[in-house]
């Protein structure tokens, strides 16, 4: 079989609930890069927060970060670096506006360095992976340089209000999503960004054929990723929005296998639980 490019979601598709990756899986993983195929994660998780798992895979691709506004090669520093930034403009903007949008609180992320408009010791005990630099304070004046994404904190009753909003005000410029169905928090990066463009991108700086790729995903930011590859499969746990433009489903969830089992099958591996 020839070399593959094996695009891999983090959160509720390659890990389990508690964050972490079966030994099964891991070895067939293992068994995939020996064989040649390229694996590679593509997440909307910063780098600080990627790093333990690349590392625990030991692997040797690039990553795709924030959804693909961060693309990058940690171990090969001649890759060029694709980092698509949102214009200082809309942040001022939204912040600005901050008490006519009702937004509880700003974090802005520029790479691995946060930036919080408020102090919330409860909102920041969930950006702590990796140690980042913290900076609390206006974000119009602190921000040196342009954000990676923004998100923007708010209460469930606005949510609608503020995402049509955006959609209104910066739709030329930005693209949003909501981070989850019990979480009131919206994820904003430049417009035209995402899993898909960021998967372009490395096959076309490592020179690899799109017709050999697959993608395993879970959330509404996987859609781009499954539709574009050739091969897209959602996870048994995935919403049905992504099921339904799957090309297949994985039989288990993430808590059981499901990457591993069907990568084992798919590339015929052999490997034994």
């Amino acid at each position: 079989m020839k070399p593959h490019l094996i695009c891999l979601d983090l959160d509720g598709t390659l890990l389990t609930d508690d964050k972490t990756i079966s030994n099964y899986t891991k070895r067939v993983i293992q068994k995939l890069k020996e064989d040649g195929h390229y694996v590679m994660i593509s997440t909307g998780r910063p780098y600080r927060a990627t790093v333990p798992y690349y590392k625990e895979l030991k692997l040797n691709t690039p990553v795709v970060n924030f959804n693909g506004a961060f693309v990058h090669h940690p171990l090969d520093f001649d890759f060029k670096v694709l980092h698509k930034t949102l214009p200082q403009e809309v942040i001022k903007d939204i912040v600005e506006h901050i008490d006519k949008y009702d937004i509880k609180n700003i974090v802005a992320e520029v790479r691995d360095d946060i930036y919080f408009q408020y102090h919330d010791s409860v909102l920041m005990s969930e950006f702590y992976m990796g140690d980042p630099k913290i900076v609390t304070g206006d974000l119009r004046k602190n921000m040196s340089e342009e954000a990676t994404t923004v998100l923007i904190n708010t209460t469930e009753a606005r949510i609608d209000y503020i995402r049509q909003a955006f959609d209104d005000v910066y739709a030329e410029t930005v693209t949003h999503r909501r981070w989850g169905p019990n979480v009131a928090i919206i994820e904003i990066i430049k417009k035209g960004i995402s899993k898909a463009t960021g998967i372009e991108y490395v096959l076309d700086s490592l020179g690899l054929d799109k017709e050999y790729t697959i993608a395993f995903g879970d959330e509404d930011n996987d859609l781009q990723m499954l539709q574009y590859v050739t091969h897209g499969v959602a996870l048994n746990n995935a919403i049905d929005d992504l099921k339904s433009v799957a090309d297949d489903v994985t039989k288990y969830d993430n808590n059981n296998d499901g990457v591993g089992k069907y990568l084992n099958e798919y590339f015929k591996l052999n490997v034994e639980e």
